[in-house]
């Protein structure tokens, strides 16, 4: 039985009954065989810096997640010493 079986009365069929290392397994031949064929689409370096730009325009656009990083950022600088005001963790 799989795990997810555990939790829903149904049983899984297809490809939620695999296990994650399955599914990404079939993922990957799909992957190959779609750029060996010339049907998988490859982002130039245009077409990632649109993409890009509309994940940043869709995450600034909600102001209260934008303010809870901010949050979390004012609480980092906090935990600080005088001393490595500037410093990061290696």
């Amino acid at each position: 039985m799989n795990e997810r079986e555990e939790i829903s009365s149904k049983p899984l069929r297809g490809f939620a009954r695999l296990n994650a290392e399955q599914r990404a397994q079939i993922a990957r031949r799909g992957g190959l065989a779609a750029h060996a064929s010339g049907h998988a689409h490859e982002f130039d370096t245009h077409e990632a810096r649109i993409a890009g730009h509309k994940g940043g325009e869709a995450v600034s656009a909600n102001r209260e997640h934008m303010a809870e990083i901010g949050r979390k950022g004012g609480r980092g600088r906090r935990k600080r010493t005088p001393e490595e005001p500037h410093s990061r963790p290696e």
